[in-house]
Order: C-alpha cells, then sequence, then structure tokens
C-alpha cells in the first residue's frame, strides 16, 4: 500500500459545482493535486475560468476546466447535464457543493428565503445527481465505484440556527437525502458520502472569517481551536475519492474541529468545584 495507491486519482473525471471558490476550490486543488481531471462549474462562468486557469498554473498532477452552470433551475440542470456529457463519457466523482445561505433574526426571516435556499441546496442536489446517474453508472466498477460527495454542514447535525433557518434545515435534509441515496445506490457500485463542516474561510462566511481578528474568535469557540484550512477539505475528498474510501457509504464526515461532538455545558460542573 503506497499513498498513490491509496488517495491517487489519475485518470478519474470529476465534476465540482461552485467550485471556483471557497470549500469547493479546497476540495478541486485536493482533487487535481491527486491527479484528477476536475471540471468547475458555477453560476459565474467567469469565474470558474479563471480559477481553472490559476489551478493548471499551480503544477499539480491533474487538470481543471470551467465553464458556467446553474444548478438552482430545471433548465440549468438539464443543460448542464448535457454539457458533462459532451465532456466525458463517465463520471468518476461528483461533488455536490454549490450552496446559497440566508440569515435573519428570528421574527424577520422573509418568506422567500426558504423556497431560494432549498431550491438549490436540496432540489438542485437531488435533481442534479439523478440527470448524472447514468455517467456515475458508466463509471463505476466492483472494484471502484463511482463516489458522489455532498456537501452538508455541522448545522444540519446540531440545533444550531445562527439566524441561517433555511440553510440549517437544507443541510440536514442533504444528510439524510446522502444516507437514501447511499442505501439506493450502492447496488449499482456508487457510493454516496457528505461533508459535514465548520467553519471555513469562504465568501459565505465572509461575515465571520474575512476580519482576521474575527476569524480568530470565531475559531476559539471551536474544540479544536482554529477555523478549517484548506488541506482538511482536500485531505477528505482525496480519501473518499480514493482506492482507500471505496468501502464507505452513506457517512456524513465530520470537518468541524469537534463542534459535531459538543453537547453544552457539563451538567454537573458545579457539584465537582
Amino acid at each position: 500500500m503506497t499513498p498513490d495507491n491509496l488517495f491517487g486519482l489519475a485518470g478519474k473525471t470529476a465534476l465540482v459545482t461552485g467550485g471556483a471558490t471557497g470549500i469547493g476550490r479546497m476540495a478541486v486543488e485536493g482533487l487535481m493535486a491527486a491527479g484528477a481531471r476536475v471540471m468547475i462549474a458555477s453560476r459565474k462562468e467567469d469565474a470558474c475560468r479563471a480559477a481553472a486557469d490559476e489551478l493548471n498554473a499551480a503544477g499539480y498532477g491533474g487538470s481543471a476546466e470551467g465553464f458556467g452552470g446553474d444548478v438552482a433551475s430545471e433548465e440549468g440542470i438539464d443543460a448542464l447535464s448535457a454539457e458533462i456529457g459532451n465532456r466525458c463519457d463517465g463520471l468518476n466523482i461528483l461533488m455536490n457543493n454549490a450552496g446559497t445561505s440566508w440569515g435573519m433574526p428570528l421574527g424577520e426571516f422573509p418568506y422567500f428565503a426558504w423556497d431560494r435556499v432549498l431550491q438549490l441546496n436540496v432540489t438542485g442536489l437531488f435533481h442534479l445527481t439523478q440527470k448524472l446517474f447514468p455517467l456515475l453508472e458508466q463509471a463505476a466498477t466492483d472494484d471502484d465505484p463511482a463516489r458522489v460527495v455532498n456537501v452538508g454542514s455541522v448545522m444540519g447535525e446540531l440545533p444550531h440556527g445562527d439566524r441561517a433557518y433555511s440553510y440549517a434545515a437544507s443541510k440536514a435534509a442533504v444528510h439524510h437525502l446522502t444516507k437514501i441515496l447511499a442505501k439506493e445506490l450502492a447496488g449499482r457500485r456508487i457510493t454516496v458520502n457528505a461533508l459535514a463542516p465548520g467553519p471555513f474561510v469562504s465568501k459565505m462566511t465572509a461575515f465571520a472569517t474575512a476580519d482576521e481578528d474575527v476569524r480568530e474568535r470565531v475559531g476559539a469557540q471551536v474544540p479544536l481551536g482554529r477555523v478549517g484550512r484548506p488541506e482538511d477539505i482536500a485531505a477528505a475528498l482525496q480519501y473518499l475519492c480514493g482506492r482507500g474510501g471505496a468501502y464507505v457509504t452513506g457517512a456524513i464526515l465530520p470537518i468541524s474541529g469537534g463542534i459535531n461532538v459538543e453537547t453544552g455545558p457539563d451538567l454537573f460542573q458545579e457539584a465537582y468545584e
């Protein structure tokens, strides 16, 4: 057993939605570093192309190509799946990373923010996976399944609303849907797992991570004392998508620095002091 054998992805083709920035870009770098050909798609076509150019210039073993793709509508999903079909005969890895959020205090949270968030985070994720199922099945073998990796959140596991009520509910739905699809697709030799990240630096969390002082204060609230780093995501993708992760399906992988096992204050702390 060698690292290349366990985590190498040479010859694999992947799609990462929303892969130009944030957690998606961290994943793209991890996949490329392991040798994969990675397609990056989001509504911001220019950002995808720019990200692909930058990453191709970084000297990774794999390659990247960026183009436009909208996962928030049925028409967009149809167009994106057709584009993927034109670019490859089989898809080894699908990372459903595209997502959005909305934050407002309880009592002021708008009605439309539920439809907007769930449409992309849950409905779009499911229907893109469904549309790309033939390409995933084409790439799957008994020895080396195709992989679907969904991006959930630690907020989908714990009762943390933090003013992002529809986001937290959508990520809980992603976790449950991941397990349903894992059960149904195992026989087709497709694994389905999800990441449950805590705080990472991204546009979505810029309000809490863009400023270094605020980022450090946020990180201090994490049991392991920091916010997530790019290598935390990159390594998780290499594991789940490489030979080392071929026997794992239906898992919700916590990448949250221990937030996932927080249970609140010790009930009897006062009695010990």
